[in-house]
């Protein structure tokens, strides 16, 4: 019999084959984004995917390996090539080449994702963000004090800030590109009237991510027509090379929407891990306990709880169409309390038959879309 440091060693020696083999998959993987360019060809198959998947289930069978953990790695696997090929296709799009792009705010998660990814089409990055540098782009505390020449200009501040910023760059009418990516919008209507006002050209954006985001098949990207066509396709036109959903909205319906996409949300978890921790019940204890509900909804939860308390405080607080949301969480609270403890099963299964019935539609709308 081997030892136990024996055949941890030759477990080491896999793991680095596998590791020698990931990336040359990877390497494959650039070079099908090549080719997939030079014919036309989508980013995304979703026909293949769902070939290499099955085979993968079939191939584990034969291998004694268990077909859902076949799945999942090659579920990784899928997604790591698709996240080369999308940055591959973005790169060798150019859109940036030879142009300049102001990020007010840069130095931010978001502010930061956005250099980044202009930078991947070749823009040239200037920084603009008192908070400090950030290493690889140009930086200026102040971006008032730049001359306003770049062909882009992202707003990337904080919601309250961010108003302020583009009022303030519509009284020097850049001749570049403005918008910012607000997870709201409302807040920011004077300084983007201002800006149309004063003959600039202004959209808005809203990336449905958070800066962690590597894939964005599958993600949103929301642009809010103010009425500049040629504003709104310039900012369009940057993620036309991504496999992200692009959808156009007015600046209304877009805060109303969100406040049940995010403001509910946000609430939901946010009241959830409240009463966890007003409950009495030490974490301890809680943590020797598991259930597939619970351990689904902590591990939101989690996430929710680990995000900026300010940026949440403002999508809850300064969406004009926020108490909506609010309002229909408090009301279906109250619901499910009095059916519990009113003894009315019938008001607790019609809350499930209808949410069901809600859900479904939902998914068939979505796989329509899809």
């Amino acid at each position: 019999m081997k030892s136990l440091e024996e055949l941890r060693a030759r477990l080491d020696v896999l793991d680095r084959q596998l590791l020698e083999l990931v990336a040359e998959r990877q390497s494959i993987s650039t070079e099908i984004a090549a080719v997939k360019r030079s014919t036309g060809q989508s980013t995304r198959d979703f026909s293949r995917e769902r070939e290499v998947l099955l085979k993968a289930r079939r191939d584990a069978e034969a291998f004694g390996v268990p077909p859902a953990l076949a799945e999942s790695i090659l579920r990784s696997l899928i997604r790591g090539s698709l996240t080369t090929q999308e940055q591959a296709r973005v790169a060798a799009q150019g859109r940036g080449s030879g142009r300049g792009a102001l990020v007010i705010g840069g130095r931010g998660k978001m502010g930061r994702w956005m250099a980044d990814f202009l930078a991947s089409q070749g823009f040239r990055i200037t920084i603009a963000d008192p908070s400090g540098e950030v290493p690889g782009y140009e930086w200026v505390a102040d971006w008032a004090a730049t001359d306003l020449e770049q062909d882009l200009i992202v707003v990337a501040t904080p919601l309250k800030a961010a108003n302020e910023v583009l009022l303030a760059l519509a009284s020097r009418r850049p001749r570049g590109v403005v918008f910012d990516i607000g997870s709201l919008k409302t807040p920011l209507r004077a300084g983007l009237t201002a800006l149309k006002d004063a003959g600039a050209h202004v959209t808005s954006v809203h990336p449905m991510f958070g800066p962690d985001t590597d894939l964005l098949s599958g993600r949103h990207v929301i642009f809010i027509d103010l009425g500049d066509a040629a504003a709104l396709e310039e900012a369009r036109a940057l993620f036309d090379s991504t496999m992200a959903d692009l959808v156009v909205m007015g600046l209304d319906e877009h805060d109303r929407l969100i406040a049940f996409v995010l403001g509910l949300s946000h609430a939901l978890n946010i009241a959830f891990f409240t009463a966890l921790a007003e409950s009495g019940e030490a974490a301890p204890r809680l943590a020797r306990m598991s259930s597939t509900t619970f351990d689904a909804q902590l591990d939101v939860a989690t996430k929710v709880a680990a995000e900026n308390p300010d940026l949440y405080y403002e999508i809850q607080s300064l969406n004009a169409y926020g108490e909506e949301s609010l309002s229909a969480l408090r009301d279906a609270v109250e619901r499910l309390y009095r059916s519990v403890h009113e003894h009315d099963p019938d008001s607790f299964v019609e809350m499930m038959r209808r949410g069901h019935e809600y859900l479904q539609v939902r998914q068939a709308a979505r796989e329509q879309g899809a």
